[in-house]
């Protein structure tokens, strides 16, 4: 027998489940798991940036083709991530979780044989998919996790998303220096498979399931239209934002987007309940959650830029990919370490308290950054502070998206809100480029950044996160909550 089959079908354990949900786990193994796959899919976002400027030589691409390696796991990860949200909700949040881990590894090993851009691309799709690992993860705790430590646990699992890019560029830059570049997808590759098998041995099968038929037509309408969006918001500036196919496919995807609601509305099983995603809490914390993931973006898109641009071109610190990659490690490194802190916030004053105050402590760091980017140790400061208040927030969004949402609809949620965060990085990307690709000065024959561009980055930066603030300052102070907990693994404190 297929293991889980029985549950899935007719709803009751098998024997060797009902053992297992009888064993106690501990939450620490729990919570140490999810978040170590939380930190290898989120490791795939920072994969190729070292080898990126050098791909269209190493496998023989345009360089304007080889921006598919990132738009494709961009692209996959806005698709996948609410799809496998319903599916969790539906058949069981364990077994989808080790589908898109397995998915992430056969894309891993895609890209390991590969030497041509088109299964390359293929290989980074696959991989990112897998980057709804992290929103499952976090509705796993929900129904595991004793209510105790339900607060730290969400709050380590999802900065794991900055932590594991962060911590894995460093990682992958000292791997493409010295090793073949397949050797970062092999490292990949075991990465997932150590992923799988922990997932399988500790996590308990689910047992909370909202039934009903999968929205196959709503998914396709969601992935058409997030495609047609995204792909004219990252595409723009290349293909020019009056240009027929941009218009088009940013029109097309609006109007897709606007006949998926009124169908979402209407099916009796939707992909993503609109009618819980319109409440207050749900709907603030989404909008809000865009300006968060813009401002986690301007830093890596910026800063980077500084590091290793050379001395000559007036804003540059000239400083090789290991060293600047080390440089910005304490973005995510400030955000595991203040996890603690910020569950702590959230439990004394509530999770809106604690993305109002990480929005603001973003905000500081970029008006630091508007006047200080001059010295390496500027960098770091701006690294710094800006992983403090990402971590803050990070750790308030899905709290507040779980007490405002029903046990079973929690990983669909949790998916949508991972949406909003992606939309928010591909608008940042886009409008980073568009300020520095307008502010430039020509040194030899060459059309480089100024300071000023970098300053203007930040102020737009500042302004978005300070948009986001006020959002969230309407966000109610108290909200109809719902039960945590779903399976009692550790009933102790």
């Amino acid at each position: 027998m297929v293991e889980g089959a029985e549950t899935e079908d007719s709803g009751s354990l098998t024997p060797r489940q009902r053992r297992a949900l009888t064993r106690v786990r501990s939450d620490r193994t729990i919570i140490v798991t999810l978040a170590s796959a939380g930190l290898v899919v989120s490791f795939m976002q920072t994969l190729v940036t070292p080898i990126y400027p050098r791909l269209p030589v190493l496998i023989d691409a345009p360089p304007a083709d080889v921006s598919w390696v990132l738009t494709a796991t961009l692209l996959a990860a806005a698709i996948a991530t609410p799809i496998s949200g319903r599916l969790g909700d539906m058949y069981g949040k364990r077994r989808v979780m080790l589908l898109l881990l397995a998915i992430l590894v056969g894309g891993s090993i895609i890209c390991a044989i590969s030497f041509s851009l088109v299964p390359l691309v293929v290989g980074r799709v696959f991989q990112g998919v897998g980057i709804g690992v992290i929103p499952l993860g976090i509705s796993i705790l929900r129904d595991v996790i004793h209510p105790k430590n339900l607060g730290g646990a969400v709050a380590l699992v999802s900065a794991t998303l900055g932590v594991g890019g962060a911590v894995g560029l460093p990682l992958a830059a000292t791997i493409a220096q010295f090793a073949d570049w397949h050797a970062l997808f092999w490292l990949a590759t075991f990465l997932g498979l150590a992923g799988i098998v922990a997932v399988a041995v500790v996590i308990p099968v689910s047992t909370l399931r909202s039934g009903g038929a999968f929205d196959y037509l709503g998914a396709v309408g969601l992935a058409v239209g997030l495609v047609g969006i995204l792909l004219a918001i990252s595409n723009g500036t290349v293909w020019g934002w009056g240009s027929p196919i941009t218009v088009s496919l940013l029109v097309g995807g609006v109007v897709v987007l606007v006949g998926w609601g009124f169908f979402e509305l209407r099916s009796l099983h939707p992909l993503v309940d609109l009618r819980v995603a319109a409440r207050r809490p749900v709907l603030l914390t989404n909008l809000a959650s865009i300006s968060i993931g813009f401002a986690f973006f301007v830093v890596n898109a910026s800063l980077p830029l500084v590091l290793e641009a050379p001395a000559s071109t007036g804003f540059g610190l000239g400083q090789p990919l290991i060293v600047a990659s080390l440089c910005l490690m304490p973005l995510g490194l400030v955000m595991f370490f203040m996890s603690p802190v910020a569950a702590r916030l959230t439990a004394a004053r509530g999770a809106r308290t604690s993305l109002i105050i990480g929005a603001a402590i973003v905000a500081v760091g970029f008006t630091l950054a508007i006047f200080f980017l001059d010295q390496v140790w500027h960098i770091i400061l701006v690294s710094t502070i800006t992983g403090i208040g990402v971590g803050f927030a990070y750790a308030a969004m899905p709290t507040l998206i779980m007490q405002s949402v029903p046990p079973n609809e929690t990983a669909a949620a949790n998916g949508l809100n991972s949406v909003m965060r992606t939309l928010g990085s591909t608008l940042s990307a886009t409008l980073v480029g568009v300020i520095l690709a307008t502010h430039v000065v020509v040194l030899d024959g060459v059309g480089v950044p100024t300071r000023d561009g970098f300053a203007w980055v930040f102020v737009m930066g500042a302004g978005v996160v300070l948009l986001g603030l006020v959002i969230a300052l309407f966000i109610p102070r108290r909200v109809q909550r719902y039960d945590t907990s779903s399976i009692p693994v550790q009933l102790g404190p």
